[in-house]
């Protein structure tokens, strides 16, 4: 049973939300979070990343950029440039990207659940990450980036949604890449108490994206629960802020590998240690149609699961995967554990995917000509997967297992400082 409650968000103040609402901290390196930063002066990223308006040689995990954090936030508070809602709410936030719309309810969510696995994960956490958020969200006594969660779809907070955004947004504005963002509010207590008890007829949530905001989040808040031993469970440290979307509505893109090198193979070679494993299907090549006489390599996409492409020394190949590779376990049985497990590990020589340097992640809203690039550049091999399916997802999360690294790429992503949990 889920407790997702609303809250009193505090909200960009009316007309800057396009200003202030910026993508999530961790999609920027620290250069171009600095760039960015200079150019927006007024976008959230200040304070995600309070660095980028400190000294340069300040290191990012410094005590003074939490503190810094923590002074920009209230501070923009005080001048009005956030405004709290003066009763709990949820809110409709949906966003349309290159016509496709996701809508969810933004809420707060309860650690209890997390710890208890009501709300399920599907991918491992690193300690230090985690350890930079924990000390962002203690010392703004605020979580600032929501928690990408999806669950199975309820009919009634369906209707809850379709009511709420029959009316006119609380906000609506175009953010970078195009894309358009709404917000309602939904404050009628029917509705709110309509909602609260749909979510606790469910049993079962999944985070989607946001792994280390979420666990960052509930180790404040059990830190909360120490300082304060009298704790009732109903303090605000006790939940975390939220985006909660059903299935129907998400839709996971490829999250892509390209390795820097062929671990001594040539591409010859390569291709016929990979036969072993999958049937190899060469593209060919296409003329491009410029004037200039060069040719470019025809692009094949994998169509479904089990497929995956592969680009090497020029030229695209269609990989299927072998029977006998193949498996009904919700983890060795996804394509990203196949292409570890029989091509990157044994063949490549990628053992740990997550400390290796020679082998890069590519989301696939970058598209293939970075695919390209790299595997040109370093003289390597890339890999475009069919998408992690949301059914995969939850397969996964509900026998308690956890997926690789890099198996699951959401677009659109959420907007920090759109919301804000004070705790």
């Amino acid at each position: 049973m889920a407790d997702i409650r609303p809250f009193p968000a505090c909200r960009p103040a009316k007309g800057l939300e396009s200003e202030i609402a910026a993508l999530p901290y961790d999609v920027y390196s620290r250069t171009e979070a600095r760039a960015y930063v200079a150019d927006h002066p007024g976008s959230f990223l200040s304070i995600d990343r309070a660095e980028t308006t400190l000294a340069q040689d300040i290191d990012i995990y410094d005590e003074r950029v939490y503190r810094q954090a923590a002074n920009l936030l209230h501070s923009w508070i005080d001048q009005g440039r956030f405004v709290q809602d003066s009763v709990p709410c949820y809110y409709v936030y949906s966003q349309t990207m290159a016509g496709r719309t996701q809508t969810g309810i933004v809420a707060c969510a309860s650690i209890d659940d997390y710890n208890s696995n009501i709300i399920k994960k599907h991918e491992n956490t690193r300690a230090e990450k985690e350890q930079d958020r924990i000390c962002h969200v203690d010392a703004c006594s605020a979580q600032t980036g929501p928690i990408f969660l999806c669950y199975r779809s309820d009919s009634t907070i369906d209707q809850v949604v379709a009511k709420t955004i029959a009316q006119a947004p609380a906000a609506d504005f175009i953010s970078e890449g195009g894309v358009r963002n709404r917000v309602w509010v939904i404050s009628d207590r029917d509705d709110c108490d309509a909602i609260r008890t749909a979510f606790a007829g469910i049993d079962s949530i999944y985070i989607a994206d946001g792994h280390h905001r979420c666990a960052s989040a509930v180790r404040v808040g059990e830190l909360r629960r120490k300082q304060n031993p009298d704790y009732t469970g109903d303090e605000e440290f006790n939940f975390f802020l939220s985006v909660l979307f059903p299935e129907n509505e998400l839709r996971i893109m490829d999250y892509n590998r390209s390795v820097h090198d062929l671990n001594g193979y040539t591409p010859a070679e390569l291709l016929e240690k990979i036969k072993e494993v999958c049937e190899v299907i060469p593209a060919g090549a296409a003329g491009n149609g410029d004037g200039t006489g060069q040719e470019k390599a025809q692009i094949i996409r994998p169509a479904a699961k089990g497929e995956i492409g592969m680009y090497l020394d020029g030229s695209w190949y269609l990989l299927r995967i072998r029977p006998q590779y193949r498996s009904d376990d919700p983890v060795a049985g996804l394509d990203v554990s196949i292409l570890q497990n029989s091509i990157l590990t044994p063949i490549l020589g990628i053992a740990d995917p997550k400390t290796d340097t020679r082998i890069e992640f590519v989301g696939g809203i970058r598209g293939t000509g970075e695919l390209e690039e790299k595997a040109d550049s370093n003289h390597g091999v890339s890999f475009l997967m069919y998408p992690t399916s949301i059914g995969e997802l939850f397969a996964v999360a509900d026998a308690g297992r956890l997926m690789p690294p890099k198996s699951t790429w959401f677009e659109p992503k959420l907007l920090s400082g759109l919301f804000i949990h004070l705790i």
